[in-house]
């Protein structure tokens, strides 16, 4: 018995026919049904940041998220990160990707690249920066130190010493500066203004080459002056100043101090000043 008959023409096209729509249902089954159900279209996972991550860690923190790794010949260096850390990686974190993904990591270097200490002495605090930042170095401490020059570089330190230019040192390493604080190393006594108006005490004051501190008005003035006694021995005695000049400084007359420091003054400013003609007027 013959399950199909081609005694006709027309059963041969039927034939045709039925093995053409069994054609295509076996297509649309495969690419429709078949291969998303074995390569899980449309489910992704999210690529975690694994920057940071140990390397001994690496293979349990993206096995528990269905992802694989490899390392990259790449090598580099952070000082922001433990050695032997993860320091880049592709795809990026939060890339979406298929389960089973392989994400290509670069690991921190376990020792740190050498690097040539560039001079940083005769320039400026500011430029430094720039500078040490060029070369994957840091800013350490910056200690001042009496100098005339305002944050002009004096000397470039590394753990307490002084390291020279050229030198090769361990990149990400912390470099001291010492600095100038603008002050200079002059030293000077601070001028007596007890008794000097204010123009006058100012005057002197910017002459000696300080800064005029606070300026504090009062309604009494005494001032507390030193008296030399014939023999020699020295007393202090108040009086009282005129209104608006000093009766009090600080520091008082005579200290050693620095150009630039300041200095304040307190000033008699009386309520009130009797302008009644004396006898010596009249």
């Amino acid at each position: 018995m013959k399950l199909i008959s081609a005694n006709k023409w027309y059963d041969i096209l039927k034939h045709i026919a039925l093995m053409g729509f069994i054609g295509i249902l076996l297509v649309l089954f495969f690419f429709y049904i078949y291969m998303p159900f074995s390569t899980n279209h449309g489910e992704t996972l999210t690529v975690p940041d694994v920057r940071g991550v140990a390397f001994e860690d690496l293979d349990k923190f993206l096995g528990e998220r269905k992802l694989r790794y490899e390392v990259t010949e790449d090598s580099g260096f952070s000082a922001d990160l433990p050695p032997l850390s993860v320091l880049r990686q592709l795809p990026l974190p939060n890339a979406k990707v298929k389960e089973n993904r392989k994400i290509y990591v670069t690991l921190n270097a376990e020792k740190p690249p050498l690097v040539r200490m560039p001079k940083l002495i005769g320039g400026s605090v500011k430029n430094a920066q720039l500078i040490l930042k060029t070369y994957d170095l840091r800013l350490g401490n910056i200690d001042y130190q009496p100098d005339i020059a305002l944050n002009y570089v004096l000397d470039q330190k590394i753990d307490g010493r002084r390291v020279l230019e050229g030198e090769r040192i361990p990149k990400g390493s912390s470099i001291d500066l010492v600095a100038g604080d603008g002050m200079g190393k002059v030293s000077l006594e601070s001028p007596n203004l007890i008794f000097l108006d204010q123009e006058s005490a100012e005057f002197a004051i910017i002459g000696s080459g300080l800064k005029i501190g606070d300026v504090t008005y009062e309604k009494t003035g005494m001032a507390v002056i030193e008296v030399e006694k014939e023999d020699g021995t020295i007393e202090y005695e108040q009086q009282e100043a005129s209104p608006g000049a000093v009766f009090k400084q600080r520091p008082n007359p005579g200290i050693n101090m620095r150009i630039g420091q300041e200095v304040d003054i307190w000033i008699y400013k009386p309520d009130s000043v009797n302008v009644n003609p004396t006898l010596l007027d009249e």
